[in-house]
């Protein structure tokens, strides 16, 4: 595997913290602009960090590459399970309607429900890492916290289902600099999306219906939620309502669903889009 290459941003955040030393040891009167320099920096990879779309810190998927796009495909991609109440319904759905998607499952809740996990992996679709705990404070791990966390996922989810992830989704889309390093020794792709629902949050299907549809080209990497998942004012997962619309969508527009790795070729290299 060759090895791990940082990208300009980290490159240059390295080249400035030995510049602001130099100064420092040089000129120990300019400690403030020195200190200024790195908290400016710092500032940028924060950002970057928060920006789930961002690919500053390293490959990320934001769309299918660009044979995918050619060929008009698309990808529908469904966090936060196994949900052992909407996923089965979310699998009956998109075989009535013949597509496979990509599920980012989470590794413990994937040890709850194995079979299920199964069941995701003989209809044909994709099941990647989403990590082993879903932690609010997985942007704030370092390299260790990193490893360990996807590492248990990887192994979670590869004796469920005898397949290795090669896709990962960070919780929230949320990081740091140090996941890339990790990612790379994981032989881990880093995926985001092009357009989200926030189906977590909003309760009503028609707004995450009509954000999905604004998104919806060929290329697009769609988000939507079986665990987690909002629901509407009677109750039913925003997933479910909002799901089977979308699909039909995309088929009236001659748009063809595929998963993450039949896009990619299996991911045989680790690659930016």
């Amino acid at each position: 595997m060759p090895s791990w290459q940082p990208t300009f941003l980290i490159r240059l955040s390295i080249a400035l913290h030995l510049s602001a030393l130099m100064l420092i040891a040089v000129e120990p009167g300019q400690w403030r602009w020195a200190l200024g320099i790195i908290i400016a920096n710092h500032i940028v990879l924060t950002l970057a960090g928060l920006w789930p779309r961002c690919n500053w810190l390293g490959s990320n998927w934001t769309q299918l590459p660009a044979a995918a796009i050619a060929r008009n495909e698309v990808a529908m991609t469904i966090d936060d399970g196994p949900d052992p109440l909407v996923t089965p319904q979310v699998l009956d759905i998109l075989e009535r309607h013949a597509v496979h998607a990509t599920f980012f499952c989470i590794g413990d809740k994937a040890e709850r429900y194995p079979e299920l996990c199964r069941e995701i992996v003989r209809r044909g679709h994709a099941l990647e890492n989403h990590s082993q705990h879903h932690r609010h404070s997985f942007a704030f791990l370092g390299y260790s916290g990193f490893m360990r966390e996807l590492q248990a996922a990887q192994d979670t989810l590869a004796l469920i289902t005898g397949q290795r992830p090669v896709f990962f989704r960070a919780p929230a889309g949320l990081r740091n600099p140090l996941l890339d390093p990790v990612l790379h020794r994981l032989g881990l792709q880093l995926a985001s999306w092009s357009i989200r629902g926030f189906d977590t949050r909003i309760g009503d299907a028609e707004r995450v219906k009509s954000r999905l549809l604004r998104g919806l080209r060929p290329g697009a990497i769609l988000l939507l939620h079986d665990g987690n998942a909002a629901r509407t004012a009677a109750g039913i997962p925003v997933i479910l309502e909002v799901l089977p619309a979308v699909l039909a969508a995309a088929a009236a527009a001659k748009l063809n669903f595929v998963t993450l790795r039949q896009a990619s070729g299996d991911c045989k290299s680790r690659g930016t889009t």
